[in-house]
């Protein structure tokens, strides 16, 4: 809005600021933050009286969890209403990118409160049938990558070389739906202690935030030796409103939480990282920064294979964090360990840029 006003009025004054991509970034971070924390309380407060015995917490799970029953759920709405405000403030909207981002972001967000709302209303862990919800996901990932291949190709390109790349053609779509879908629930699994899933997805957005600005500035992108795609650029801002509302959950998220994201909140995020790579044409990339995302999906998806073919489990408990939990690990010494993984995961996808 404020930018179309800018633009409008022809960036006169302290209007020119407006411009730079990376003012509307930091100032795409303070709204967000800003907003977060100012609706936080009211927020929470109207979402315990809505939903009354809160989130449902799994009987087989770690004891110390049932002190957590009746904490309200679906804080992720909290997060895309920041979210909401600040793209609509400081984002070019006439950018396809931000609307593939947002159609994603958006879809997802609301599949999730679909799934929250059932487990809230009929007070069980299980929500709607995983077969829906992955229908659904596919359906929404696919219009946006093909929204996405019709902007910028149906290339995939590899990290650590120079152009190489290979032409998906019309699998693309296929290829960046399963991305997009596939990270959005590796998120979704990853939230299962207080801030785990929170500040990693900050992480990674800071490191997205900076890929996408390199990618959309042709002399960077250049330098770099990085698939050059203009108008990508624009995602900064998308990326620093993730990162203001996802802060300003944190406060509320923070150990021990008054408030859960949710599937509401784990979906959207995760969906909207995926799609923010394929965008920038780092998906393989996504695996590394996301690498602590990937991890706690493959340990649920190894935890059942093995036990559908053997009847035993390799892990304690899957997702992977609660098998620290089991080993005696502290609710928040797995939450800042893998804090500390999801950074140093985020530098060496980073790396990548420059090792070329």
């Amino acid at each position: 809005m404020l930018y179309w006003l800018a633009e409008h009025l022809g960036f006169t004054g302290i209007l020119n600021l407006i411009r730079y991509q990376s003012f509307r970034t930091g100032a795409a971070v303070a709204t967000a933050l800003a907003i977060g924390l100012l609706i936080g309380p009211k927020f929470i407060g109207w979402l315990r009286v809505r939903q009354g015995k809160g989130q449902p917490i799994r009987a087989d799970g770690p004891q110390t969890h049932l002190a957590k029953r009746g904490t309200p759920t679906m804080g992720g709405l909290m997060i895309l209403t920041s979210m909401a405000l600040a793209i609509l403030m400081w984002m070019d909207l006439s950018n396809p990118y931000v609307w593939a981002c947002l159609f994603v972001t958006f879809g997802f967000g609301a599949i999730g409160f679909m799934d929250d709302y059932d487990k809230v209303t009929k007070a069980s862990a299980a929500g709607i049938s995983g077969r829906t919800r992955l229908l659904l996901e596919f359906v929404i990932a696919g219009v946006a990558a093909t929204i996405i291949m019709t902007q910028n190709g149906p290339h995939l390109y590899f990290p650590f070389t120079q152009g190489v790349y290979l032409d998906l053609g019309w699998f693309f779509p296929v290829f960046a739906a399963f991305t997009i879908v596939a990270f959005g629930n590796a998120v979704n699994l990853t939230d299962g202690l207080d801030g785990l899933a929170t500040m990693p997805v900050i992480i990674a957005s800071v490191a997205f935030m900076i890929i996408v600005y390199l990618a959309g500035n042709v002399k960077f992108a250049d330098y770099l030796g990085i698939p050059h795609v203009p108008r990508a650029g624009e995602l900064a801002i998308f990326c620093g409103a993730v990162v203001g509302a996802g802060l300003g959950f944190l406060w509320y998220n923070a150990p021990p939480a008054a408030v859960f994201m949710g599937d509401t909140g784990s979906l959207a995020l995760g969906g909207a990282l995926g799609t923010i790579a394929v965008v920038a044409h780092h998906e393989i990339v996504l695996g590394i920064i996301g690498g602590l995302f990937v991890v706690e999906a493959l340990s649920v998806i190894i935890q059942v294979f093995w036990y559908k073919r053997t009847g035993k489990r390799v892990f304690r408990m899957a997702p992977i964090h609660h098998h620290f939990e089991q080993l005696g690990w502290s609710e928040p010494t797995v939450v800042i360990r893998f804090w500390i993984i999801a950074l140093v995961l985020a530098l060496a996808g980073l790396s990548t840029l420059k090792l070329r």
